[in-house]
């Protein structure tokens, strides 16, 4: 009997054994598996991260920066983006407003402005129209309203519109602290698809020389629909519109194209403020219906 359970017992083991071999096996040959898996897969994964690694970047800024700042601050970004303007720029002075809200975009928060090189190219359509009435179509924190009014000509007027109150609350300051009263630059807090079928009765206006759009790109379209429909556009007024390469206003291109009502091009840069990431900005000089 001694015998008969010895022997059980050794088989027993050696069973276990055999078992655990066969475990350890498998655990082998399953990591072996996953690291050949992730071996064959690591070239992919490297260039996905080396191809959008400017987004990755933009995401960062853009995003986990900003929620990081507003949870410790408890101030939104275009209020602390007018904080540091207040504090660092010359009062009166909008070459010194301008540079320091570029220096806080590049440095500390990524903020959507038309920013100083797509900005040159502005100046340079400004300059070269020297529009009396103009209309700029999102105004959020000032800066495009600011880099505008400066370029203007005497006894030029420009309509900024911003929907959002808090960020049109902001913008009035910007403006004022750069120097420029009511009589140059008119704020008007409300939707655009509402201000714009206004513009005629509640602004006297006649006609817009320059259009400005930076707000909401799936607005794009039917906003400069609207303002075909006013009237307000003459032969050779200007459309510049910003960001419609990224994040892109794809229907708005399409009507430019298909309507015919202007002679247009894009002026091809990258993204304010970031690296590598490919941005443009329309011009439609209005030509009418031909």
């Amino acid at each position: 009997m001694s015998v008969y359970l010895a022997v059980c017992l050794c088989t027993t083991l050696i069973v276990s054994v055999y078992l655990a071999v066969c475990l350890c096996t498998t655990l082998i040959v399953s990591v072996y598996l996953a690291v050949c898996l992730s071996l064959a897969f690591l070239p992919l994964v490297l260039t996905f991260i080396i191809r959008y690694r400017y987004y990755f970047v933009l995401f960062y800024r853009a995003v986990l920066v900003r929620m990081w700042y507003d949870c410790t601050t408890g101030l939104s970004r275009e209020e602390r983006a007018f904080q540091y303007v207040l504090t660092h720029a010359i009062p009166g002075d909008p070459e010194s407003i301008l540079e320091t809200f570029d220096l806080w975009c590049s440095k500390v928060e990524f903020i959507s402005n038309i920013g100083p090189k797509k900005g040159k190219i502005m100046d340079r359509m400004l300059s070269e129209h020297c529009p009396l009435t103009v209309l700029e179509l999102g105004s959020h924190c000032g800066y495009s309203t600011v880099r505008i009014a400066r370029a203007l000509p005497l006894g030029a007027r420009l309509y900024s519109v911003e929907m959002d109150a808090i960020n049109a609350a902001i913008a009035e300051k910007i403006i004022r602290l750069a120097g420029f009263d009511d009589d140059t630059v008119e704020l008007i807090v409300s939707p655009s698809d509402e201000v714009i079928p206004r513009l005629r009765a509640d602004y006297g206006l006649e006609r817009l020389d320059f259009v400005f759009m930076d707000h909401w790109k799936k607005c794009y379209r039917p906003d400069l629909q609207a303002l075909e429909g006013s009237g307000l556009l003459g032969k050779g007024s200007v459309v510049l519109a910003d960001n419609v390469l990224f994040p892109g206003a794809p229907n708005f291109l399409r009507h430019v194209r298909k309507s015919g009502l202007y002679e247009w091009k894009i002026h091809r840069a990258t993204l304010e403020y970031s690296k590598g990431i490919r941005d443009g900005m329309a011009e439609l000089v209005y030509q009418g219906i031909k």
